[in-house]
């Protein structure tokens, strides 16, 4: 390969890495940092990739013997520490070392270096929805991410709708953005009709259920849900005595009117709360699931999509923002996620219909073309390439 002419020298490329978080379940950026970084090790081993964490890290996170691993403190979990982590250690790092670039996978970098950076951008809910986040988080997102975003020399979305939501709301060329998808696992594929039987039997009595995954927070819309779900059991009468919800995700942030919600239901009882659960039983309750309900008001991608449409699962979600850009053509039931009825009529054609089921499941299959984490990972790499180029 050659750059401008010349053949690529060893590169030192740093990267990122906090939300590679020891022993965690990972989660949404989490998730796209493990699966695209795993991937651009492997993809280029001429290259020497320094992980910044910033904390103790886990050692099945240093995918290949070309990845030097750092720990920087402080650990940034709160905006004052997010400034002494990125202007203050990494910044540091990055003058010392001087690597060739550094990629940034969580939305943050520093605005305190002149190495060229790559950053990937999920969302900008908190530009939209600013009352969903903390007065101090608030802040610091407003003042620092529209400036990450000019600083950057190459941008990623995780999907159309996010970089066209880049370039609306802070100005930026969509030339300087790229498009990289997040894509699900491997472990997300049917299962047999009685092991399906088998998780039912765990956790919904047996039933038939409708699935949520999501953490419990204001975005993903969960008080909506709730009326909807109520709603429909109401609407239903006798013909929907079975019907379950089982919500399956931690608790997040201002989650207290989504237990508001619950408690004014009429059909508590077919609520289920699992909390967190590990990655191979969710595969198996998506695959078991009457259909996955996932209508979040704003998102910049919605891998539960993707995830239920791998698992041949029906998916019902919401109709604006990047949700059915992801569903694709024909390949999940689309609602109004601001109107409890909107909702609750499309539980109500996934309960009765089972030709339409089969169709969203068919139409899901064949929109996973779409998505891999392979490619997602050569978008990172063409990126930095640009990026190193400036």
């Amino acid at each position: 390969m050659t750059f401008n002419n010349r053949p690529l020298a060893p590169l030192h490329i740093a990267v990122n890495t906090r939300f590679l978080l020891p022993g965690a379940h990972l989660e949404g950026i989490g998730r796209f940092s493990f699966e695209t970084l795993s991937r651009l090790v492997a993809q280029h081993p001429e290259v020497t990739f320094h992980f910044l964490f910033d904390r103790a890290f886990d050692a099945r996170y240093l995918f290949g013997p070309n990845v030097v691993p750092h720990v920087l403190l402080p650990p940034a979990r709160h905006p004052f520490l997010f400034v002494a982590w990125f202007e203050g250690a990494v910044a540091l790092w990055l003058a010392r070392h001087r690597p060739a670039a550094f990629l940034s996978p969580d939305g943050f970098t520093t605005l305190a270096t002149a190495v060229p950076r790559v950053t990937v951008m999920h969302d900008l809910a908190f530009e939209h929805f600013p009352l969903d986040v903390g007065l101090l988080q608030r802040k610091y997102y407003h003042f620092f991410m529209p400036r990450f975003a000019r600083a950057s020399q190459q941008l990623v979305a995780v999907s159309e709708a996010t970089k066209a939501d880049i370039v609306q709301t802070y100005g930026i060329s969509p030339e300087k953005i790229s498009v990289a998808y997040n894509a699900p696992a491997a472990l997300f594929r049917p299962r047999p009709a009685e092991a399906q039987r088998d998780i039912r039997r765990q956790f919904s009595h047996g039933q038939p259920y409708f699935l949520f995954v999501g953490a419990l927070q204001p975005r993903k819309n969960l008080g909506n849900l709730l009326r909807a779900f109520d709603l429909f059991k109401t609407q239903a009468g006798p013909a929907a005595a079975e019907a379950q919800l089982l919500i399956v995700g931690r608790k997040a942030w201002k989650a207290g009117p989504i237990l508001e919600a619950y408690q004014q239901m009429r059909h508590q009882a077919a609520v289920h709360f699992t909390g967190r659960v590990a990655d191979e039983e969710l595969a198996g309750l998506y695959a078991a699931a009457r259909a996955t309900v996932y209508v979040p008001y704003f998102e910049g991608f919605g891998i539960p999509i993707v995830e239920a449409q791998a698992s041949g699962c029906p998916v019902l979600t919401s109709n604006l923002s990047s949700m059915p850009e992801v569903a694709g053509e024909g390949g999940a039931l689309l609602v109004d996620p601001h109107a409890p009825a909107s909702i609750a009529a499309g539980l109500a054609r996934l309960w009765q219909d089972a030709d339409l089921r089969r169709e969203l499941v068919a139409r899901g299959q064949q929109n996973l073309d779409r998505f891999s984490w392979a490619r997602s990972a050569e978008v990172l790499w063409d990126a930095t390439v640009r990026a190193m180029g400036r």
